[in-house]
């Protein structure tokens, strides 16, 4: 069944990939950024609008040949009205439980700039409790810009082993294609960053990374670049970049320093939510360790509004490198809170 359900995650990805394939080359960016809704989640644009009209057929077509299903998705259910599928099922009756972001990075593929990507965790239902760790099949398929020839999709189940393929986008060609996190033993001279894309508060997030350079790297020369950044504006981006060894280290810390700004009674801002970090059974079966802000595993209920920080490192050499000092950075500016 795991196999099946992977199986179908990555058709529906790949379908959503082609048809916005489609769109992207034949509508301007105007249309694509029209408004659609304001959620408590995020705001729907009508490029995500276009994907759930896809995407819904689909999980109808599938949902009674794997048990039932109970669809948690950005912009189309949350967990107070979940979608249960096929129709006529009741919540607890569906032996799955799904969550769904049909478009992680909206905002820059939609203007052309990267790729944003399609993304399913799959768990068993345990109703209002099912959490990420629960998830046993995960599938992220990408979504590349109008200029792109071809496509990744990874896929993951617990316990089997990652996989993937890249698809030609022209004649639908695919070629196997594994996750190839960098086996680096420092970040030294990679790609390694804080999270820092949206405001408040980016000032205090640079402060650390600063620092936290400086602590690790003491002797380095005038001109000389101790790390490089890359401010992809989206958790799934982020966790991609890791997946094919381009980034060593990143750490999303919005959760904490929000936190930390509310006690202030300061403006909070926009976070990571549960479905952007549905598919990180895939980076933990490809060999990638991924904590929460504070090095503790990270977990979160599937629901839609739940703010969520993590940490990523390519491999334990670099956990070893950076995680102390880190969380000794993190007390140090009261954000252990």
């Amino acid at each position: 069944m795991h196999t099946k359900l992977k199986d179908i995650f990555c058709e529906i990805g790949n379908f959503l990939c082609n048809h916005l394939y489609s769109n992207l080359q034949s509508q301007t960016f105007d249309q694509l950024s029209a408004v659609y809704a304001l959620r408590p989640e995020d705001t729907i644009y009508q490029i995500d609008r276009n994907a759930e009209l896809i995407i819904m057929p689909l999980l109808e077509k599938h949902a009674a040949s794997v048990g039932g299903i109970v669809l948690i998705a950005e912009g189309i259910s949350d967990e107070n009205a979940p979608i249960v599928l096929p129709k006529g099922m009741t919540e607890r009756q569906a032996k799955w439980r799904v969550i769904i972001d049909p478009i992680d990075g909206t905002k820059v593929l939609m203007y052309g700039k990267r790729s944003a990507f399609f993304l399913a965790g799959i768990a068993p239902n345990l109703g209002k409790d099912t959490s990420l760790q629960d998830i046993e099949v995960a599938v992220m398929t990408e979504l590349p810009t109008a200029k792109a020839l071809y496509s990744d999709t990874f896929w993951a189940i617990r316990g089997g082993g990652v996989g993937g393929f890249a698809t030609n986008l022209i004649t639908q060609e695919k070629k196997l294609k594994s996750p190839a996190p960098s086996q680096a033993t420092t970040i030294k001279g990679g790609f390694a960053q804080l999270t820092r894309f949206y405001a408040p508060a980016r000032d205090l997030v640079a402060k650390i990374e600063d620092e936290l350079l400086e602590i690790l790297f003491p002797n380095l020369a005038d001109e000389q670049a101790a790390t490089f950044e890359d401010q992809y504006i989206a958790s799934s981006g982020q966790l991609y970049e890791l997946l094919v060894g381009h980034d060593r280290f990143v750490a999303d810390l919005r959760p904490l320093v929000y936190r930390w700004l509310a006690k202030q009674g300061k403006r909070i801002g926009h976070t990571a939510h549960p479905y952007d970090l549905c598919t990180m059974l895939i980076a933990k079966e490809a060999g990638i360790i991924i904590t929460d802000e504070l090095g503790g595993e990270l977990d979160a209920k599937m629901h839609t509004t739940i703010p969520v920080g993590w940490v990523g490192y390519a491999n334990e050499r670099i956990r070893q490198e950076v995680e102390k000092t880190l969380q000794m950075l993190l007390k140090k500016y009261g954000l252990q809170l």
